[in-house]
Parts: structure tokens; sequence; C-alpha cells
């Protein structure tokens, strides 16, 4: 399988046949870096990290592998997703979008949101050229029942838009994820990240080999996570793929929230290893996973690969 998830020709024939779309060209397979870290060598686990977040400068991690298929998918039409006022996802969308030529909408949850200043997350996306459509919340939360996508596309002026949902998680996305863990084949024992809605994880486990294990740290609460990995799954390849299971104990309060012990804990760690570290997820997953091995989850030996999905806003 060509490690682009897509092949090159195929993606500027159909997409956008202009100069532009070499500034999207990833850089595939990520780097595999180990590192010392006595948190884990003194249990005999080796850390590895899978260094998404040099797949490119701007759709950094996961983000290239689940825009890629859908901006396909796209065929230059006006690209429209959904997001919290501090989505990655949107902004790299909305990145993706200024490189490609490509209009896109971002619908953003709350529409209290509207009369204020922008925030610095929301204020790249416009700069990006994406418009925003603000929305109410109680519609956002039922944003994938037919009459109110429906509702939100016309308001929107987006009716012909190719729709891509909440995280970027659907089929198209999923598949483009699982050369990740094909990257990943024969290099590790357990495969770790973060997971927000779930669709990196979903093909993740599915390009892993045999006896190769992925573990989803969720950066929210709720307990939903397993039944929509389960449902991706089902969705992109027909059922139940890989060996996966999810560890819901370090979403720290929820989404976006950062406690005093994870920015320590996240600071301390770019110390010891000149590796920027995201908050909102990438320091939850190392945290979890420094807490797993001192309750002493992985026998000795193990090759823990944690996956670092993105990059903290503004690190380039």
């Amino acid at each position: 399988m060509d490690h682009h998830g897509l092949g090159s020709d195929t993606f500027t024939r159909t997409v956008f046949d202009n100069e532009r779309v070499t500034d999207l060209r990833p850089s595939l397979p990520s780097p595999l870096q180990e590192v010392a870290d006595d948190r884990f060598g003194r249990h005999g686990v080796r850390l590895l990290l899978k260094r998404d977040d040099l797949i490119h400068p701007e759709l950094i991690g996961n983000k290239w592998r689940k825009l890629a298929p859908n901006l396909e998918r796209a065929a230059g039409r006006t690209l429209l997703t959904f997001g919290g006022a501090y989505s990655n996802h949107l902004r790299a969308t909305a990145a993706a979008g200024r490189l490609l030529g490509l209009p896109t909408v971002g619908v953003v949850r709350g529409d209290e949101l509207a009369g204020r200043p922008l925030n610095p997350s929301l204020a790249r996306c416009a700069a990006d050229g994406m418009r925003l459509h603000f929305v109410e919340r109680s519609a956002y939360r039922r944003k994938s029942e037919p009459e109110v996508l429906a509702e939100i596309l016309g308001a929107a002026g987006a009716e012909d838009a190719h729709v891509v949902p909440e995280g970027g998680s659907n089929a198209a996305a999923v598949r483009g994820c699982r050369a990740l863990g094909e990257e990943l084949r024969g290099r590790a024992d357990v495969v770790a990240l973060a997971c927000g809605t779930g669709g990196t994880l979903a093909g993740l486990a599915a390009g892993l080999a045999p006896g190769q294990r992925a573990l989803g740290i969720p950066v929210l609460k709720g307990g939903f996570l397993g039944e929509a990995i389960r449902a991706l799954q089902v969705e992109a390849f027909g059922g139940r793929q890989g060996e996966w299971r999810l560890d819901e104990r370090f979403h720290f309060g929820g989404y976006a929230r950062v406690t005093p012990e994870l920015e320590a804990f996240a600071a301390d760690f770019e110390r010891r290893h000149d590796v920027a570290v995201e908050r909102l997820y990438v320091a939850k997953s190392l945290f979890a996973l420094a807490v797993l091995a001192e309750e002493g989850a992985f026998p000795r030996g193990t090759r823990l690969a944690a996956v670092v999905t993105g990059a903290p806003f503004g690190v380039r």
C-alpha cells in the first residue's frame, strides 16, 4: 500500500490539477524515534515516539492521514466540517483549503461566539480563508440528523459542500489511518495514542499486524468512545479489526482540560527529550503511559510506541 494513503499521481489528477498541490506532499512514513526515559526504562519498557507531528508543517499529525482521503472525495467542491472553538481539525481543514485553493466552511459549536472577537485558533482559520458559521449548541448536538444537517448547510449557504464530520472521522478517514498501523508493523508491541472521535485508533488497529495491540486514551469523558470506534470500523471495513482497547482514566476532566499536574508532566517531558508536547491530546497519552508503566501494565521487554498526533498550536 502506498504510504501516502493516496497515490500521488491519483491525488494530483483527481483533486487539484495545479502546482500548489505539491505543498501538501507529506513526509511519510513518519519517523519512529526511541527516547531514553527512566520512568519506562526501569520497568524494562522501551519508549518509541511515532512522530506524526513531522508529517507536514501545517497538516500536522493524524490530520493529514484523515484529511487527505476526504480532500480526494471533495474533488474541488467546498469542504464543510465541524468543531469547537479550539478545534485542531478546523485549523487543519482551513490550512488545506488555503494550500489548495479550496473553499472551506467551519461550523462552530456555540452561536454565542458569533458576536465575540475570534480566539487565536478561530482567527487562524479565518486568516486561512475558512468561512465560519456559528450554530446553537442544541442544533450542533443534533448535526448528524439529516434534517438538522440540511438546515445547517442551508443557513451556511453550502448545500453542495462535501461534508466531513467533527474531528474528520468517517470511513474514508479511518481507511486513511490504516497506513499508520501498517508503518508500525513489526516495530512495536503496543501502539498508544490519545483519542477524540476515535477515527485514528479505528484505522490504526486495522493496519497493525497480528499480535500487536492498540491502546487508546480518550481525552473526553463519557465512556462513549468504544461504541463509536466499533461503528467506524464497521463502516470502514465491515466489522471490528485488530486488537484494541481504551483506558478512560486520563481525560483530566474532559476535552481542553489541563491540570497543573498534567502541565508539569508535559513541561518535564519537553525538557527531557526536546520534543514539543501538545497539551490537549499528546500530553494526556504520554502521562497515561507513564502511569501504566508504573502499574506494571507492560511486560518487561515491551516496545511501546506513542503516536505524537499533533504539535502545540503555533509550533512549526
